[in-house]
């Protein structure tokens, strides 16, 4: 499936949407959120100003309170992490794709 969003711009941290979207249009505040959810504020805010990623324990608790998915939320943040990824391809040119033969898989006994 192909993206119509652009791959030079990096994508939306899940907790950007959180912060300009979701509390917003809630009408709520990061400790409120903390305590519906569970955790620190302090986990809350690091989240929020992207300084941590999302994992999956936040995800579902954040699914949960907004009736959404996990998976949803998942993707967002491994979109981000891919895209930090390959920023920096040269971390990766030693990594060369093995050869078809190589690849191939014999099942028969």
């Amino acid at each position: 499936m192909r993206s119509l969003r652009d791959k030079n711009r990096r994508p939306t941290h899940p907790g950007a949407v959180l912060r300009e979207d979701v509390l917003p249009a809630l009408n709520m505040t990061q400790t409120e959120l903390a305590g519906l959810l569970g955790v620190s504020r302090l986990s809350v805010s690091e989240l929020l100003h992207e300084k941590r990623a999302l994992s999956p324990d936040m995800a579902v608790r954040i699914a949960t309170l907004l009736n959404t998915s996990a998976e949803s939320w998942l993707r967002m943040q491994e979109a981000v992490e891919l895209w930090v990824v390959r920023q920096h391809p040269a971390k990766m040119a030693a990594v060369k794709p093995l050869a078809r033969d190589r690849l191939a898989l014999n099942f028969s006994s």
